[in-house]
């Protein structure tokens, strides 16, 4: 299976610049071990500044990747250097990744025997294992367990009670994580991944055993999360994914009357004690399909108060959404589009036309219907694995004058879309929308390429965007650019305004103002170093010695040698008690 084709260009567009420049040094420097591919994901272990390599996948399809991750902490904008050099690998010496097994075919290889002794081992090697095999053997074999308080619903046949130790020992995590001084709450991810288990039982349409699953978890949250509130812990948010999860198992699972009573008193129970809302679950138990408003949508008749008799609420579009992503599971798609268009889902509305074949009647509806660049890109991307490529730009150029917040990622994407139709103007309007929300430096070079002969006039209008441009993150892609055009007063006055842990940056403005303004590379880089010595933090003396070198090249590069000796002379002896300060003057030349 072939890999996806990963451009360098799409790099530099996932990535900030220095991320790029650092993960090209990485790259180089043959930090990536090797990577490997088993079937749709690729894998590299890439060396970096822990005692531990740090791990990278990429997820791809068909149509290109699908998610990246990297186990480091890096949380800024785009891509960190670990993802880049391995893609770096991969766009430059694709030959050399590693074809290995997926799973699936490993197991294929093993009959039940060797299968049952690979486990074995593998269990003796990480002992933790048996607690995840532990529950998903119970999930699979063990009748539901009838030790509860609570009154379940029966029809299941899957064991809740793994999924209450599971909730518990998470809780008890916490509490010891929070006792050991963490500020950062690790509750959420992990509670929520429980729940997505029973989200994916729900979308095999197993909806008791979602239901089992979900009163087990919120049973146990409820009666023992007094635990971890008192250390701050907020169950908003595990809160709204239990009632969608909720909502789409209660719509899907086939309950009997006196079930549903059930599950309501459970729940009013599990709101009083939790202080949670459970509106939404409750509205669904009281509709389910049988809603007369929403029966009469779904076969098409469709008023100004849509799926809804009373007063809409605020949850009214969750509870939309998950019907329609049930309509959709079960190909039921005329209802899907019946109730779309009677709650205003748009996007829904008009993506699931084009995803049917319907693009004329997409096109026609998005005239009247489409109001945000979000619903405009949705679309316009259907139409494009459709192969409507005239059409998805269309819809994209209109959509780069509605509302939203995805203009960057939109004007991108119709760049792209109109270089592949060979439509130069609309690739540099639309990527020139792009920098104006955010410049880039790798957007300004493909603006050279695209405008050509009138390149000084577009020029003109991207430095004026550049210059008066103030969003936080685009100090790097600032610089680039004029350091590129040469505009050093322009990169200088950014440099001064940065704090000295942008050191990288810096240097940079420093190497190419040397011949421009050395005035200013010497008093800048003396500052910054005199603040560390004068501070006497021995840790950062390698930080004061770099910005040093910078004023010692100034000082001779501009001909000031003499100033550089009494200067460093001055140094020397104000600093002289600072033995490891002097060792370093003496291991860089400066003594």
């Amino acid at each position: 299976m072939s890999i996806p084709q990963i451009s360098e260009f799409t790099i530099r567009r996932h990535a900030n610049a220095k991320s790029f420049q650092r993960g090209e040094a990485y790259y180089n420097a043959g930090a990536v071990n090797a990577v490997i591919q088993r079937g749709h994901l690729l894998q590299a272990d890439v060396v970096g500044t822990e005692a531990r390599p740090y791990h990278v996948s990429l997820n791809f399809d068909s149509s290109g990747l699908t998610s990246v991750k990297c186990t480091c902490a890096y949380n800024y904008e785009g891509w960190c250097k670990h993802i880049v050099a391995t893609m770096l690998v991969c766009a430059r010496n694709s030959e050399n990744i590693e074809q290995r097994p997926t799973l699936e075919e490993l197991l294929n290889r093993l009959n039940y025997i060797e299968t049952q002794r690979l486990l074995q081992e593998l269990v003796a090697e990480y002992p933790p294992l048996i607690e995840a095999i532990d529950r998903h053997v119970s999930w699979m074999t063990n009748p539901a367990d009838n030790q509860t308080t609570i009154k379940f619903v029966r029809r299941n046949t899957l064991d809740p009670a793994p999924f209450r130790r599971q909730v518990r020992q998470i809780l008890k995590d916490t509490v010891r994580y929070f006792e050991e001084g963490y500020e950062d709450d690790p509750i959420g991810e992990d509670l929520l991944s429980v729940v997505q288990t029973a989200v994916d039982f729900s979308e095999r349409g197993e909806g008791e055993n979602a239901i089992a699953i979900l009163e087990a978890i919120t049973s146990t949250c409820a009666e023992n999360w007094d635990d971890v509130a008192e250390y701050g812990a907020e169950n908003d948010e595990v809160v709204g994914e239990l009632n969608n999860a909720w909502c789409e198992a209660i719509l899907i699972a086939e309950l009997t009357p006196e079930e549903k009573v059930d599950i309501q008193i459970n729940l009013e129970a599990w709101q009083d004690e939790w202080n949670a809302d459970f509106g939404l679950v409750m509205e669904a138990l009281r509709q389910g399909w049988d809603y007369p408003p929403l029966v009469q949508v779904l076969q098409g008749n469709i008023t100004e108060r849509g799926a809804w008799e009373e007063d809409v609420p605020d949850y009214a579009d969750d509870l939309a959404l998950i019907r329609l992503k049930i309509l959709e599971r079960q190909e039921r798609y005329q209802e899907y589009l019946y109730l779309a268009e009677a709650e205003g889902q748009t996007q829904q509305y008009l993506t699931m036309l084009g995803r049917l074949g319907r693009v004329e009647e997409a096109i026609d509806a998005a005239q009247t219907q489409m109001n945000s660049m979000e619903e405009a890109f949705a679309l316009a991307q259907t139409l494009s694995v459709q192969g409507a490529l005239q059409q998805a730009l269309d819809i994209a150029e209109s959509g780069l004058n509605l509302p939203g917040n995805c203009q960057y990622e939109l004007a991108i994407w119709t760049s792209d879309l109109a270089i592949k139709l060979g439509n130069s103007e609309a690739a540099l309007s639309a990527i020139k929308a792009a920098f104006q929300m955010k410049p880039c430096f790798v957007d300004y070079q493909k603006m050279a390429e695209l405008a050509g002969e009138n390149w000084e006039s577009v020029k003109t209008d991207l430095l004026r965007i550049v210059r008066t441009y103030n969003g936080w993150g685009t100090e790097s892609a600032k610089v680039d650019i004029f350091l590129y055009e040469g505009l050093i007063d322009d990169a200088i006055a950014i440099a001064s305004e940065l704090s000295s842990d942008r050191s990288e940056l810096i240097h940079r403005v420093m190497d190419a103002a040397i011949p421009h303004n050395p005035g200013w590379v010497i008093a800048n880089a003396r500052r910054r170093a005199e603040k560390i010595m004068d501070a006497g933090k021995a840790e950062y003396y390698y930080y004061a010695v770099e910005w040093l070198k910078k004023a010692r090249n100034a000082y001779l590069k501009s001909g000031k040698k003499a100033d550089w000796l009494s200067y460093r002379e001055n140094l020397m002896q104000t600093h002289a008690r600072k033995r490891k300060l002097m060792g370093m003057f003496k291991e860089s030349g400066m003594e």
